[in-house]
């Protein structure tokens, strides 16, 4: 990683807890400005509380958040955009309808056509919210996302549930936005995904990050020159999923 770059976003030491559980357990790392940064890990493993707490949805029992070296407050606020695992739309809202209800809520608003081409949903912007497939609704959602001209945005488990087709039409969106200079922050239980997508990652389970780096150097660092046979004979290298599994024991498609 360039350490040159400026560091967009920073958690320190976030602690979560809850009645007779810690969700969250001391979690830190930083994101330098222009990267993917992904935050891996199986359902249940902290990833989405963590980025609920640096989002300011939740509030953390203990630790900081900071936006360029400042304590995220007024400014991260209307210069991130959040793409949430569930978001509802208004029912009998078109899609245009609905980005110019979101761009309405900012002082800074990025080009409607602009993000229209940018998501591809130049022929759906007629279309009521209701009638758009899973892949086409994630897309809405990015765009959504994507209002105020964001320079960090969340997308948290953005393609869960969408085909396989759907998932690499999302997965170029976000390639095309950030070769545009924005730094994203992933979350996602795929590790394909976060193999084609990130620059930097960071795998948690049980509340903790357990490894974090460059994919390519995590791997090279665990595995080096090995190769993993598969029960159908098949021998290929290592993926971020065996690493996973290496470390922790648990398969991410339990």
């Amino acid at each position: 990683m360039d350490e040159s770059r400026k560091i967009a976003l920073e958690a320190r030491d976030l602690i979560k807890d809850y009645p007779g559980i810690r969700a969250v357990d001391g979690v830190s790392f930083k994101v330098p400005e222009g990267i993917c940064f992904g935050l891996l890990g199986p359902n249940g493993a902290g990833k989405t509380t963590t980025v609920e707490i640096i989002e300011g949805v939740t509030t953390a029992t203990s630790g900081e958040v900071y936006y360029y070296g400042e304590i995220a407050g007024s400014r991260f606020r209307q210069e991130v955009g959040i793409q949430f695992q569930n978001t509802a739309l208004q029912d009998n809202q078109t899609v245009r309808e609905t980005i110019e209800l979101f761009r309405s809520l900012y002082d800074r608003q990025a080009d409607l056509d602009d993000i229209v081409a940018q998501c591809s949903l130049g022929d759906l912007l007629e279309r009521d919210n209701r009638k758009l497939s899973g892949g086409q609704r994630q897309r809405l959602l990015l765009a959504v996302a994507l209002v105020n001209r964001p320079r960090l945005i969340f997308l948290d488990e953005p393609t869960t549930g969408l085909d396989p087709q759907a998932r690499r039409n999302f997965w170029e969106l976000v390639q095309d936005i950030r070769a545009k200079g924005a730094t994203i922050v992933l979350t996602t239980h795929y590790m394909d995904e976060a193999q084609v997508l990130c620059d930097d990652v960071a795998i948690m389970d049980e509340g903790k990050i357990v490894t974090h780096g460059a994919p390519e150097v995590l791997l090279r660092t665990r595995f080096g020159d090995e190769l993993i046979k598969l029960a159908s004979g098949e021998i290929r290298r290592p993926n971020l999923e065996d690493l996973f599994l290496d470390m922790t024991g648990h398969s991410l498609r339990a």
